[in-house]
């Protein structure tokens, strides 16, 4: 082999690795958007195979299989509570995780029928390598309206997988909305325990049977 055809073959070699490495770099860069884009598009064609008005409980299920690896509770209950969450208990931290994912699941599942024929569009995503955090930038279009709704996601990469802690609505974060509801109540009752009974409740009343689904899906 001569010395030109072992340079192209060189050339070619590196050529083709860095095309590989540009590869990789976009994957870990754009994985966020992936995470939300998939687990989207799998509610959504989970949803539309059949009547999920008529049959919330199964709804809440699927939404709760398909979003809950996704989402870091822990991080989003944290953040929520705030100051409350350093002097609540293990057991008062637990229970208002639990109630607080099934309040995320009811209203995800609810907000399906006036999103469901919306195109999500998906903005680009300003990431470092290497970063832990990020968001997530979507605009939600309403057939036949020129105006997007903007809806965000904040992420975190947890242990290689990213997961939502966050989500923000024409600018208003839902984290900070129900840590100034959450927080007045306390405040009010003077009742952490007052707090999560009383969301419990709500979600009995707005779930009933489909709470137990759900909890009965939750893998052991």
């Amino acid at each position: 082999m001569n010395f030109i055809a072992f340079t192209r073959i060189v050339s070619l070699l590196l050529l083709t690795l860095s095309f590989l490495t540009i590869a990789r770099a976009e994957d870990a860069t754009t994985e966020p958007v992936r995470v939300i884009q998939t687990a989207s598009d799998q509610v959504r064609n989970a949803l539309k195979a059949y009547d999920y008005k008529l049959d919330f409980i199964r709804s809440a299920a699927l939404v709760k299989n398909i979003m809950e690896p996704h989402v870091d509770v822990n991080r989003a209950a944290l953040l929520i509570l705030g100051k409350y969450w350093r002097t609540a208990t293990p057991v008062q931290r637990d229970r208002f995780k639990e109630e607080f994912r099934t309040l995320m699941i009811r209203t995800y599942t609810t907000a399906f029928a006036e999103f469901h024929t919306y195109q999500i569009d998906y903005l680009p995503l300003e990431i470092t390598p290497g970063e832990n955090k990020v968001m997530v930038r979507t605009e939600m279009r309403r057939p036949g309206s020129p105006q997007p709704l903007p809806v965000a996601y904040r992420m975190e990469n947890i242990s290689g997988a990213w997961k939502v802690y966050d989500v923000i609505i024409s600018g208003v974060s839902l984290v900070q909305n129900y840590r100034t509801t959450f927080g007045s109540e306390v405040a009010r009752t003077g009742s952490l325990d007052a707090v999560i009974d009383d969301l419990a409740q709500r979600n009995t009343a707005a779930l009933g049977p489909a709470k137990k689904a759900v909890t009965a899906a939750k893998p052991g």
